[in-house]
């Protein structure tokens, strides 16, 4: 019997985001649901800087993700040079899921298909 893991989005904030390895690559804001779709857009990765200080958010497709559920992390399996060079927004410029071209370079960045393209009702 497979079990699913289910979090309140309120308790995502702060949980820890590691490479497969185990290295620290930030920690998650919030996240975006695009309520058209039903489904969470993307994931705010805080990523840099020091202390909150600095920081840039980053965008990651939510499928990106995998949930440790041992551990209390999510896993983020990218080359933290992809993650470096992502483009990031302003804490205070959030970008929404109305933007489509946006969202559709931000999966095409991490190699995922925009879920408006694969969900079906």
């Amino acid at each position: 019997m497979e079990t699913r893991n289910f979090l309140r989005g309120k308790d995502i904030a702060d949980y820890s985001v590691r490479n497969p390895q185990g290295e620290d690559l930030g920690t998650i804001k919030d996240v975006m649901i695009d309520v058209n779709e039903g489904c969470i857009a993307y994931a705010a990765l805080s990523f840099g800087g020091f202390m909150g200080l600095g920081d840039k958010l980053f965008a990651i497709p939510w499928a990106a993700l995998q949930y440790n559920a041992a551990d209390n992390y999510f896993i983020l399996d990218v080359p933290k040079e992809r993650l470096e060079n992502a483009p990031g927004f302003d804490k205070d410029n959030w970008p929404t899921t109305a933007e489509r071209e946006w969202l559709t370079g931000l999966y095409s960045h991490y190699g995922y298909t925009p879920y408006w393209e694969r969900h079906t009702r």
